[in-house]
């Protein structure tokens, strides 16, 4: 009895909304919504609401939709007659070394890492330690963010890559002492580059403060300029102070602009092991979406100059390339590796892949973020072990798929990879990225 009459007050009301949208003019027609999002766009007028609603900056989480890397258009070149392809996957190497010519180089199972996502600023605690766990499983390295030397993060994460970062929070020689690289972050993509903030001293809890360094009552606070970097000297001097204290490889992380070149000129005047390029389709925790949508360089031309850069000034071999912004396949990682990477950052994906299995307790009243991000509604529900484990399973799952790749391209090691094995399907995109348009025979 009460089935039938909700499906007969369900059917009236449906009813009553088709008769409105197909004969009601606009201003009284339902439909008149549907126009507006075609018009103005689903995310402009859900934003539009929450700035009206608050007045206040809006903080977006995982990153920019409006995506401009066109990966899909570049293909793989697989080989079956002129050359062989690899007939044992056992003989194909996907590991990578960052900083060989180091006291202490990095090592990693496959070129792809666990990018900078801080503990306090971004992520919680559990998540944290859930990826460093994950990615040591996997054989490779994890990344701290703008933070500082967590004893839960060093314990879980065989290889850590620690930010010397603009908020001075991972400044102390004990903490520099503990890890397995050093990447100076001038900037981040998917913040426009680099912009001050402030953590108010009341959204910091006492572990995350004393990894911080923070006085009691003290606001954590981060410049747009890396204190003490006030010229070329500086970062030169900065460079070889930490590459002789600590023997391991010391990087420099920008995001990625129009001036990259002018960037590069920079850092190539350092000794510098490895750069860090992040594309504008980074992802953050929450980052104004005018810095996500409107500022920076898309991460397919960011990494594709970047090369030509290196590769013009006949440095390429000096320093390892390592890019991040957006990156989030197999057949991705790949590319890039092959348009001159050494290695790829992943962070979103790397998130996802992490509470894959665990999303379901974030329904149906809340957002997956509650779940990962720092001060989360639901951080202490997240399974750490289970994280760990879906991450290490992804991680593996997207070295075998590029060791079968690698097989069917003829090559043994992913070092192999170069320009000569991609081709692209649009003309103007091969010309930029000097490979092989799709439409013109092989030479």
């Amino acid at each position: 009895m009460l089935e039938k009459m909700v499906n007969s007050v369900l059917n009236n009301l449906s009813d009553e909304m088709m008769i409105n949208i197909l004969t009601k003019d606009y201003p009284e027609n339902f439909f008149v919504m549907a126009t507006a999002a075609e018009k103005i766009g689903v995310n402009a007028i859900v934003e539009a609401c929450i700035r009206g609603e608050s007045g206040k900056v809006l903080q977006r989480t995982y990153g920019s939709p409006n995506v401009q890397s066109q990966w899909n258009k570049l293909f793989l070149n697989g080989r079956q007659l002129f050359n062989l392809p690899v007939e044992k996957l056992d003989s194909i190497s996907t590991e990578v070394i960052i900083g060989k010519k180091c006291i202490k180089p990095l090592v990693i199972s496959m070129p792809v890492m666990i990018t900078g996502m801080s503990y306090g600023g971004s992520l919680s605690l559990e998540t944290k330690t859930a990826l460093a766990r994950g990615a040591s499983i996997a054989g490779t390295a994890t990344n701290t963010g703008e933070s500082g030397v967590c004893a839960e993060e060093r314990e879980a994460a065989k290889l850590l890559i620690g930010q010397y970062n603009r908020g001075g929070w991972l400044r102390s020689k004990e903490d520099l002492g503990k890890l397995d690289a050093i990447e100076i972050q001038m900037g981040q993509g998917a913040w426009g580059g680099a912009v001050p903030t402030n953590i108010p001293a009341n959204e910091i809890g006492e572990h995350l403060r004393n990894t911080w360094h923070l006085n009691s009552n003290e606001d954590a606070k981060k410049g747009s300029r890396m204190e003490g970097i006030d010229s070329l000297e500086d970062l030169i001097n900065l460079v070889n102070n930490l590459k002789s204290e600590y023997g391991v490889p010391v990087g420099i992380k920008i995001a990625a602009t129009h001036f990259i070149e002018k960037e590069l000129d920079v850092i190539t005047s350092t000794e510098a092991d490895f750069i860090v390029i992040d594309g504008a389709e980074g992802g953050t925790a929450s980052a104004p979406p005018t810095l996500e949508d409107d500022m920076g360089l898309p991460t397919l031309f960011a990494l594709s100059r970047a090369v030509n850069y290196l590769e013009g000034k006949e440095i390429k071999d000096k320093y390892d390339l390592i890019v991040a912004g957006g990156l989030k396949t197999p057949g991705e990682f790949l590319k890039a590796a092959a348009l001159g990477a050494k290695a790829v950052y992943i962070g979103s994906i790397a998130v996802i892949a992490t509470i894959q299995s665990q999303i379901i307790k974030t329904l149906t009243y809340e957002s997956t973020p509650q779940l990962v991000l720092y001060g989360g509604k639901l951080t202490k529900e997240l399974d750490v072990d289970k994280g760990a484990q879906t991450l290490s399973n992804f991680l593996n799952s997207c070295k075998e798929e590029m060791k079968l790749a690698l097989s069917a391209m003829g090559k043994t090691s992913v070092d192999q990879l170069a320009k000569e094995d991609l081709v692209c399907v649009d003309k103007e995109l091969s010309s930029v990225l000097k490979i092989g348009y799709a439409g013109d025979a092989c030479e």
